[in-house]
């Protein structure tokens, strides 16, 4: 439906995002093609790609490349999605100046700069936030941004930040794995959801002692209890005969005054004696080859001055 009568560029900087527009938003306002061509000829707008006008002649903002991206690529089929739709949820402390647009699988769309097209197979329910820019809800998103990252560790970053931040909850995150299935990391994605949501408390601990009958190691005492200065401390694994204790802290031990707690409980076990070697459950899971070449390298030193 177009506008009764033209509105002045005062107003249509009001209504602008970012000061941008698109050329169909502009029709509705009053400013024909023709109209915009002369605003563009004299100078004062500027065109960005076939659908994209700004109202001034200054490079595009963060925003105003977004607005970019979804009318470059089709506004009622494409979201922004993965990384992008996570940062205009609030995700900060994560670099990448890409736009990220998804699209499902059978879509025509046409090659747009500087934005990074995925096609999906299906949109799932409820996966399109409801208010502001057409964007994944951040479970979603943080799952397609995982399947789309260039490493595990980048996966397993994009995943656990969200939740650090509070952008979207373990549940939210688990249930999102069950529906978004990605043509990659199909088994890792889900384990690390749940290691954050800490869907199964002991997994760290029955893991590590896979890990350690796999390196020869005895097998460790699970759970010790330990009677320290203001109470009981439980450990998740230790070989008491030679002291060296292992702890694989879950996401629970990063928030609150958790940090602070294990710092005093291990300040307590080496002052009593003990080496203490820790890990969080996510760098078990990415690099659990370079942390058991500690423990076994601890637990031969440690065999060597008890044997002394």
């Amino acid at each position: 439906m177009t506008s009764h009568r033209r509105l002045r560029v005062d107003e249509l900087r009001q209504l602008a995002h970012d000061l941008v527009l698109s050329r169909a938003e502009l029709a509705l306002y009053g400013w024909d093609r023709g109209a915009v061509a002369r605003q563009v000829a004299a100078g004062r707008w500027a065109a960005h790609g076939q659908q994209t006008v700004a109202l001034h002649t200054a490079p595009l903002g963060v925003e105003g490349l977004r607005w970019r991206a979804l009318w470059g690529t089709g506004r009622r089929i494409a979201a922004l999605d993965g990384v992008t739709a996570l940062q205009v949820a609030g995700l900060t402390g994560y670099q990448d100046d890409r736009v990220h647009v998804s699209v499902v699988h059978n879509a025509h769309v046409p090659a747009v700069e500087g934005v990074t097209l995925h096609k999906v197979v299906r949109r799932v329910e409820r996966e399109l936030a409801v208010s502001g820019m057409p964007r994944t809800v951040p479970a979603v998103a943080a799952v397609r941004a995982a399947h789309w990252a260039v490493s595990d560790r980048q996966a397993a970053l994009l995943l656990v930040m969200p939740v650090q931040q509070r952008l979207v909850t373990g549940l939210q995150l688990m249930a999102a794995t069950r529906a978004v299935r990605g043509r990659t990391r199909r088994a890792f994605i889900p384990t690390v959801a749940r290691d954050i949501a800490d869907g199964a408390q002991s997994l760290g601990e029955l893991d590590f002692a896979t890990m350690c009958r796999a390196r020869g190691l005895p097998a460790p005492t699970k759970q010790v209890v330990r009677r320290l200065g203001w109470g009981r401390a439980y450990l998740d694994a230790a070989w008491e005969d030679i002291g060296l204790v292992v702890e694989i802290d879950g996401s629970q031990h990063q928030w609150g005054l958790a940090p602070t707690d294990d710092q005093f409980r291990q300040n307590a076990l080496v002052i009593s004696g003990d080496r203490v070697l820790r890990m969080t459950l996510m760098g078990l899971r990415l690099d659990s080859e370079r942390f058991m070449d500690q423990v076994c390298a601890a637990h031969a030193a440690l065999s060597r001055r008890r044997a002394s």
